[in-house]
């Protein structure tokens, strides 16, 4: 920490922070605030959502007894106020670089961080099962999930207030609405009765209203009891948390310690028995003037000028895959009126605000709701519309089973655009696009491509569009391409061929994806030694192009495929199909290489592929390997 604060320099662990005086934790959120504004711009990362929980964090720390009373925060955007006032103050700039801590919580990293959440809208359903085991276990821990308006969107999230509200385990449910405006706005009366219903007189004052009445008939309680719900509802908007089975409090102004803090006493004294929730309104970017005023509040940063709010952004000389994705769907989409985009809560990052510029009324965003939104694609190809769901890859995994039973079945041509496919950099391994290839590939009737550059993603959402009778995935990576030039929208390729990029001797190496720049650094270096080696770009792991790898396996000695993904992918496909033509029976040699078979910790992207030995020179020294082993073997014979 580098700056002078008058209570944060002495703030190591929330045991520091109960040391103070309950008057003076505005000055701490001050200082806790400038501290994350400070860090941030030195490393990136999610800026206004941690900004505008500054002070509840301050709050729970103060209150309640962690780490063990447990706080799980939903998504982990929010959780860099918490990382600072929980053991990691010092570490806090290197945050989601190499070797530093994460960008979200963490179990390995800190026994502050309960359960790791990078993907939205688990928080209810962990906290549950963990206040569950405290009830089995005869522990009175309190067990608080924090998720935000957005997430809470998510079917999961329901589906988890809906188990809770059965339940008689204590757990806090804390309501972030910082977006939305689910509420009417906080107001001086509700602020005062969210007081009131969270207090232990109200607590007690139920609790005799109940004992009262129910000495009389069963109508008149249950009347008694239906008028005071509906009492507290009206005056606070709870109704729809209340039918769940939650006590409401709320709503209230996140950023009031004052009533913050007295309202947490309250429910953490409360013998309530069953699931509370405390509804706050907060302002994303809070207290940061620029990420206030900004449309995104600055919810994910790149490095930037605190004095001014300027980012830094590296200069690029190619524009990126997804805006090369957008602006191609955009051109198709003002010749085809049949173009839907479908996004879950992802506009910005997957470039369908761009198309819902174009096209208002053909862009859906359906919320953080990934099931909902395959589903729902398939609603709109029954119709014989087209609709392409924006999806990344590590999101797309939430709808698994709507891809097989709701896409994949009944062959509806589902377009699925699969942005950030590969290692994604400082988001680690919580957000790697690992397994789409494997996931999609084992699935019939399904069209799955990966694009080499961006002249190939042009090529592929060219092709995609005349899909018809089945659906199709094309996947691409994060970042800028390469700066080849784009085709026409006219050009398309053949469904199930690829191309040779350049033909060589002996090897053949197979490449499905982006790695293919690497593949032709390292033949460049090998034409150095002599070796000329034959290089495909195989375009589509389903349908296989079995033409082309036959004639590969019958004419070269060794094949070597190379993809951006787990095992029983691309490769995977490729081996059963030489082994199904008893192609592997003679001399031929087959290697693959793959994303290795753990979580990549965060870093630079070009240092995670080094890591996982799809680097160049990885790439370089498998084909030496394999060129002096056939060496050896003829040597041999």
């Amino acid at each position: 920490m580098s700056k002078k604060y008058k209570f944060l320099n002495q703030i190591n662990f929330p045991s520091d922070l109960k040391k103070i005086s309950e008057k003076d934790l505005k000055v701490v959120s001050d200082e806790l605030r400038e501290e994350v504004i400070d860090a941030v711009s030195a490393t990136g990362g999610h800026l206004g959502a941690s900004l505008g929980v500054v002070e509840l964090t301050v709050a729970l720390h103060y209150v309640f007894n962690t780490p063990q009373d447990k706080i799980i925060w939903d998504v982990g955007h929010q959780s860099y106020p918490h990382k600072i006032l929980t053991g990691r103050k010092d570490k806090i700039r290197t945050l989601r670089q190499g070797g530093g801590i994460s960008g979200f919580t963490k179990r390995t990293e800190s026994e502050y961080d309960p359960f790791g959440a990078a993907h939205s809208s688990t928080s209810i359903s962990a906290g549950l099962g963990i206040a569950e085991a405290n009830k089995l276990s005869n522990k009175n821990d309190d067990v608080i999930a924090v998720i935000g308006d957005g997430a809470i969107s998510a079917g999961m999230a329901y589906e988890a207030m809906n188990n809770a509200g059965t339940s008689k385990a204590k757990m806090i449910v804390i309501l972030n609405d910082n977006e939305m405006s689910i509420a009417k706005p906080v107001g001086a009366m509700s602020t005062y009765l969210a007081k009131i219903f969270s207090g232990k007189i109200y607590f007690s004052l139920r609790e005799t209203i109940k004992l009262i009445t129910s000495a009389f008939s069963k109508r008149f309680s249950a009347k008694a009891g239906k008028a005071e719900d509906l009492f507290r509802s009206a005056v606070t908007g709870g109704t729809l948390f209340h039918s769940l089975g939650f006590y409401y409090i709320g709503p209230i102004d996140g950023h009031d310690l004052t009533t913050l803090v007295p309202i947490l006493k309250n429910v953490k004294q409360s013998k309530h028995q069953g699931p509370i929730l405390i509804h706050i309104k907060t302002q994303k970017g809070k207290g940061y003037s620029f990420a206030e005023k900004a449309d995104d509040h600055y919810h994910g940063v790149s490095k930037f000028n605190v004095g001014t709010g300027e980012q830094v952004k590296a200069s690029a000389s190619a524009p990126s895959y997804t805006k090369v994705f957008a602006k191609t769907l955009i051109e198709h989409a003002k010749k085809d009126s049949k173009i839907i985009a479908v996004t879950a809560a992802m506009p910005g990052g997957t470039g369908l605000d761009v198309f819902g510029k174009e096209f208002p009324s053909r862009m859906y965003d359906v919320g953080i709701a990934e099931q909902h939104a395959v589903t729902f694609a398939a609603g709109l190809a029954t119709e014989n519309y087209k609709p392409y769901a924006a999806i990344y890859s590590t999101f797309l995994q939430r709808a698994y089973d709507q891809i097989v039973h709701d896409v994949a079945i009944q062959s509806l041509p589902v377009r699925f655009a699969i942005d950030r496919a590969g290692l994604v950099g400082a988001d680690g391994p919580t957000h790697a696009g690992s397994f789409d290839i494997t996931y999609l590939s084992t699935l019939p009737n399904f069209i799955i491509m990966a694009a080499s550059d961006e002249a190939e993603l042009v090529r592929m959402i060219n092709t995609s569009v005349d899909i018809n009778d089945k659906p199709s995935a094309f996947r691409y990576p994060r970042g800028t391409g390469l700066g080849t030039e784009l085709p026409p929208i006219s050009e398309k390729i053949e469904i199930g061929k690829g191309r040779i990029i350049q033909e060589g001797k002996k090897l053949a190496v197979l490449n499905f994806g982006t790695r293919l720049s690497e593949v032709l650094k390292a033949s460049e270096n090998l034409k150095k030694k002599g070796i000329n080696i034959t290089v495909i770009d195989a375009r589509f792991a389903k349908p296989l192009d079995e033409n082309l790898i036959w004639q590969l396996a019958t004419t070269h000695e060794s094949i070597l495929t190379i993809e951006e993904g787990a095992i029983g992918g691309f490769g995977s496909h490729v081996v059963n199909f030489l082994t199904k033509k008893n192609l592997l029976d003679s001399n031929l040699k087959f290697r693959s290489m793959i994303l290795p078979d753990l979580f990549i910790d965060q870093d630079k992207p070009e240092r995670m592929y080094s890591e996982a030995l799809l680097d160049s020179s990885s790439i370089e020294e498998k084909i030496m390997d394999l060129i002096n082993s056939n060496i050896v073997l003829q040597k041999q014979n």
